[in-house]
């Protein structure tokens, strides 16, 4: 059992919740974190990196100069790799770098950064994320709190996530899409009560 502070949306304690999942400095893994992470940023490379190897050069059918009486060393193609306008050895072919995570370990980077940011009071649970639908309001509100750099997961539709995405130090996004690395990254994480459930919901 977790004890978990819940704030108003002026982050303001309002009270305490008990959730039935375990977030004490115990269950981090700093291993699991390492590796939903590594594999997010893997997942995000284009891999369309690609070059010609030296079947795929154009030209060089013609021998360049006879076998022997040059001095020179015996070439059959002037598209080798070791030659100006000849193939790439070893060059780089579009690949997919994305990388499997399994189940277990992606909802324990997730109890992890949780337990983490729980443990060094910068999780803010917010019972319901009141917005007016402008920017101002809540830069001043996070600004006044001292709560910049956060990251933002709300459900409240697209109210909330609009009017806070163009804070600078600030990233939004919806509960479905919560992020290991995003949460990593900024110092705070805040939460709307009914995406916390859900998140802990996921984690069984």
């Amino acid at each position: 059992m977790a004890d978990v502070k819940i704030y108003n949306d002026s982050f303001e304690s309002v009270g305490t919740e008990k959730y039935n999942v375990d977030l004490s400095s115990d269950v981090i893994s700093v291993p699991a974190i390492h590796q939903v992470v590594k594999a997010t940023l893997a997942g995000r490379r284009q891999g369309t990196a690609s070059t010609k190897n030296r079947s795929e050069v154009r030209g060089g059918g013609a021998k360049p100069f006879k076998q022997k009486g040059t001095g020179n060393a015996r070439r059959g193609s002037s598209r080798s790799p070791l030659l100006v306008g000849g193939g790439r050895a070893f060059g780089p072919n579009p690949r997919d770098f994305s990388q499997k995570v399994n189940k277990k370990a992606a909802n324990k980077a997730i109890q992890s950064v949780l337990a983490d940011k729980l443990n060094n009071e910068a999780l803010f649970v917010v019972d319901n994320f009141n917005s007016d639908g402008k920017t101002k309001t809540i830069a001043t509100k996070l600004e006044a709190k001292g709560m910049l750099p956060a990251l933002i997961v709300s459900d409240n539709g697209d109210k909330v996530l609009y009017a806070a995405r163009n804070i600078r130090q600030v990233k939004t996004l919806g509960d479905c899409g919560f992020s290991v690395y995003e949460a990593v990254k900024f110092k705070n994480l805040i939460i709307e009560k009914n995406s916390f459930n859900k998140i802990v919901e996921r984690l069984g």
